[in-house]
Formats: C-alpha cells, structure tokens, sequence
C-alpha cells in the first residue's frame, strides 16, 4: 500500500482513538459528579481538541492531531472521513430513537407535533431576519443575508434532544414523542424555506412550481415511507429474522436503516429523517426486540464521535467584530423556539412544564443549523462573520438545551 493512503489510515485511527477515550472519560464526569447527561462532555471535549484549539498544536513526527481546515472547507472543521462517520453515528442515534418509539403515540401527538414545529419556524425565521436588518447586517428583512439568517434559527437538531431524551428515559414521554415529531415535520418545512431563500438570493425571486415540486417530494417521500413502513413492518420484520446466520438481523437491520436514509437524502431530506421513520415504523415488531441489545454495542461506538465532531466545529475567531449580534441572535435563538413552539404547545392542552420541556428540546440548532449557514457561505451571501455568529448561536443552544431538559425533566409532574 502506498505511503499515502496508510498515512491516512493511521492518522484516522488515532483520531478515533482519541475521541472515543476523552468522550468516555467526560461521560464519565458529567454523569457521575455533575448530574449532567454525558453528551454535555462530549460537546465539550469536541470544542478542547478540536482544530480551533488544541487539536492545530503540532504533535511531534505527526503534525496537528486536528489541523484547522482550509478557507474551501470552513464548513466541515474536520476531515472528511471523520466527518462522514459522525453523520453515520447520527443515522443510527435517530434510527434507535425510532425503534424506542410508540408508534400509536406518536401518531396521537402528530397533529400537536404539526403546530408546534410551524411556530418553531415561524417566529424564529422572523426575529433572525429582523435582527440582520436592525443591527444593520443586511439592508432590508428580504435582503440575502437576512433570509440565510432567519433560516438558519428555524433549523432544529432532533440528535441531541433524543441523546438527552434516551438518557434520562423520557423519550417515550407525551412530551419527548412531540418535539420528534415536531422536529421531523421542522426539518420538512426547513427543506422547503431554504428552497425559497436559495431562489431568492440567486434570481431574485421564486419560483412557485419549484417550491411546490420540493415540497411535494418531500412530503411525500416522508409519507410513503413511514405509512408503507407500518404497513409492511410485520413482513420486514419476519425476513429479516429468517436469515440463522450469526449477526445476519443486526447487519441486515442496519442496511435498512442506512438505505432509507439514502433515500431521504436523495429526495431533498435530512437522512436522519429516513433513519427515524423507518425505526419508528419497525418499533412494534419482533424484530426491534431482538436488535436492541447488539445495536446498542455499535451506538456506543458511533453515536458519541458525533457529539465530539460537533463540538469540533466552534470557532469565535470567525465571528470578527459580530460578537454583538452573535450574542442578541443567541438569546432570540432561544426565545424563538421557546415561545414559537411552547406558546402553541400550551393552546393544545399541555401544561406550562410540558410546553417549556417542549421549548427546550427544539432549541438546539446542531449540524442543521451549520448546513444552512453553510449554504449562505457557499453561495456568497454571508460571509465569515456571520458563518461565526451561526457557529455560536449552535454552540451555545446546543450546550444549553442538556442541562435545561434535565432540569425539566426532573419534577415528575407529568407535562
């Protein structure tokens, strides 16, 4: 083999090595001294070793652990092969996720799930857009730049609200099945106002055929895969537990789960949206019981490099002379998804700790709200700064939302 790519192969391996030690060992602390779930560590070691930090010191006869990545890739802070695992980690966090839910309740709490994802987007898109144009980063509420901003605060990351939820055991909780629910159905109408943002800032306007076709497809991928799924669950379920070979129902489970979430990948989706609803529609099948127990081995493997990686992707250098708009957008970042989704939340029936646990798990904006960012730095609409003060309004909601679930989640008061 070639010194190239064995190269690689070690320095991949190392990295591996060293994520999957220090994430253990800040698990390890969070949950045994701090009461914190361990994901909160994982986060944080993300952010120490990561190519902003300590990760760009050079090691002796190997270079930077982690070396900050160039100007073509600002958006990815890690290599890609690092990178891609964590979004195979994130596949398979959300496919458990599913496989652990009720389908029955989740089908009672959809049209709930529904009104609080559109006040999740609502209010937030409008008070980014405001703040773009009232701290005089973009010259009207229709410019670009403003768009990208409030697109960027509708985004949701159901990983780290599940992460939280499976830890403390709540994910089958009236509330935990809402914000899944509302945060599939966010990620759904995310696709369809990053459409419209993109044909605005290209062309200057939309094209109303364009946006319907998107929507169209995406919902009705969504829709065909998770009716059909529940339709079919029983037949998946035995073929898959007729193979007798050793570990033929993990693996063939596992393909499954990674070719739904190519599917929603290639319609428009987030693939973790085709991983969660193929696991939801399986949950009540023989074949979920019988996976539970090696499926965990390999979540344990993969999940936590992805909390890392997404700790890696802080830089405040970026954010330049913004700090204050990164700072005012972080506490309207907050309060768009605690009033946009509690607000509607209450109106439905559910108490005043149900809708601020419902709030609190659809803060977090994780890798969704860097995509966005990522696209409006792709596109030239948004510098440097801005892609910095998106990094910070993720960083700080995505820290902040772990402790907080905790929090109300503690008082066994039901929702």
């Amino acid at each position: 083999m070639e010194a190239g790519p064995m190269e690689m192969i070690n320095r991949l391996l190392l990295q591996l090595a060293v994520i999957l030690f220090l994430a253990r060992v800040a698990g390890e602390v969070c949950e045994r001294y701090l009461r914190q779930p361990s994901v909160l560590g994982e986060l944080v070691v993300g952010i120490i070793i990561g190519p902003y930090a300590l990760g760009s010191i050079p090691i002796p006869g190997l270079g930077p652990l982690f070396p900050t990545p160039d100007s073509s890739s600002s958006h990815m802070a890690v290599s890609s092969e690092i990178y891609t695992l964590a979004q195979v980690g994130v596949v398979l966090l959300l496919f458990t996720a599913g496989l652990e839910t009720d389908i029955k309740r989740f089908l009672r709490y959809g049209g709930a799930a529904a009104l609080v994802a559109l006040g999740g987007v609502a209010l937030p898109f409008l008070l980014g857009a405001a703040t773009a144009w009232g701290l005089g980063f973009a010259s009207s509420m229709a410019a670009p730049t403003a768009l990208f901003v409030g697109a960027m605060l509708t985004a949701t990351s159901v990983g780290i609200t599940t992460r939280v939820l499976s830890d403390i055991h709540r994910l089958d909780s009236a509330e935990g099945i809402t914000i899944l629910a509302a945060a599939v159905i966010d990620d759904v109408v995310g696709i369809i106002v990053l459409t419209i943002v993109v044909s605005l800032s290209i062309g200057g306007a939309v094209s109303v055929g364009e946006v319907v076709t998107v929507a169209g497809w995406a919902i009705g991928f969504w829709l065909v895969l998770l009716v059909g799924g529940i339709l079919l669950s029983v037949l998946i379920s035995r073929f898959l537990m007729s193979f007798k070979v050793a570990g033929a129902a993990i693996a063939l489970t596992l393909a499954l789960a990674f070719l739904c979430s190519a599917l929603a990948g290639s319609f428009g989706l987030a693939t973790i949206i085709g991983a969660y609803s193929i696991g939801l529609a399986l949950s009540n099948t023989e074949l979920a019981k019988a996976v539970d127990r090696p499926l965990s081995a390999v979540y344990y493997f993969l999940v936590p490099v992805f909390f890392v990686v997404m700790g890696m992707q802080v830089n405040f250098w970026a954010m330049g002379q913004a700090w204050l708009f990164g700072i005012v957008l972080t506490v309207l970042a907050v309060l768009g998804k605690l009033l946009g989704c509690g607000l509607p939340a209450l109106g439905l029936g559910f108490g005043r700790l149900g809708a601020l646990r419902i709030g609190v798990g659809m803060m977090p904006r994780g890798e969704v709200g860097l995509i966005v960012a990522g696209v409006g730095l792709g596109y030239g609409v948004i510098g440097s700064d801005i892609f910095g003060v998106a990094v910070m309004v993720t960083i700080v909601t995505t820290l902040l939302a772990p402790p907080l679930l905790v929090a109300a989640f503690r008082r066994s008061q039901p929702g």
